[in-house]
């Protein structure tokens, strides 16, 4: 195959789509790309052959065939070849949902991991031959493939534990959190029961659920007050919140409305419950 690369054409209709393919294409032999702004969009690359080097955050990391790399949009970053051919492929992409369909296979910033077999690189290629046939819908068609292609990503990368071996590093502090939600809970006292330091606390709770410890328990304590409301009929709001867990029924509100998008007034009554 020889060296190409298609552009999309992105037009409103196209940038409503969850995710969407901004460029596609292969190259026989990747030259040196230096970024020092990085790009306006994610990256996927795959190594066909050869060898090379990526730059980015501080780190350099050699890319083999089976490596591939993801880029991050504004993250600067420097690729080179260090044999030839260096023979790529890869998609550039963007939407809304590009980063949470990215966190769900456990992929929250640029570097480099081992993927297998051939999967895919076979919906970069699909890109490639319904740009060349130049069927209708192609950017829809794209979008499919992208899709297909970012989900089997989450499944394909195999340089990190899964995800619910990741999970069970944190399975004491998250039991501790559902046994103790309706009182306060300090950060300090979270990472005592896992034995470690507030700050690696917040690193993997970050990594594993892309959240801070305290937004999680924000996000458990909303969800119990709706339990409650179910389950305690006729209790005022009030009481609610302090059975949940908040000390101050403003802030209930507030972090109600932050994770249901509606008052708690406003969840009783769609919900028929007085």
């Amino acid at each position: 195959m020889e060296s190409k690369m298609i552009f999309s054409k992105i037009d409103e209709q196209t940038a409503e789509l969850p995710v969407y393919v901004t460029s596609v294409g292969y190259w026989e032999h990747q030259t040196e790309m230096i970024r020092g702004e990085g790009f306006p969009d994610f990256q996927y690359h795959q190594v066909i052959s050869g060898e090379g080097e990526l730059q980015v955050e501080g780190r350099r990391i050699k890319v083999c065939p089976g490596n591939a790399f993801i880029l991050y949009p504004g993250v600067p970053h420097v690729y080179r070849p260090l044999s030839e051919p260096w023979e790529l492929a890869w998609v550039s992409f963007n939407g809304r949902e590009a980063a949470r369909i990215l966190a769900y296979g456990g992929i929250h910033r640029s570097g480099v991991s081992q993927v297998s077999g051939e999967m895919l690189l076979s919906k970069i290629w699909g890109m490639l031959n319904a740009a060349e046939t130049k069927q209708e819908g192609q950017e829809m068609e794209f979008s499919k493939l992208l899709y297909s292609l970012l989900l089997d990503l989450s499944q394909q990368f195999t340089g990190s534990q899964s995800h619910d071996r990741q999970l069970d590093r944190l399975e004491p502090v998250l039991r501790y959190i559902e046994a103790n939600l309706h009182r306060p809970l300090s950060l300090k006292e979270l990472a005592d029961t896992t034995g470690v330091t507030p700050q690696y606390l917040c690193l993997l709770f970050k990594k594993i659920l892309n959240l801070r410890p305290m937004m999680y328990v924000n996000q458990e304590r909303v969800n119990l007050s709706k339990a409650l409301m179910f389950k305690e009929t006729g209790t005022r709001i009030q009481e609610i919140a302090q059975m949940a867990g908040f000390e101050h029924p403003s802030y209930f509100s507030a972090q109600f409305k932050r994770y249901t998008g509606m008052s708690p007034e406003q969840f009783k009554q769609l919900h028929g419950l007085k």
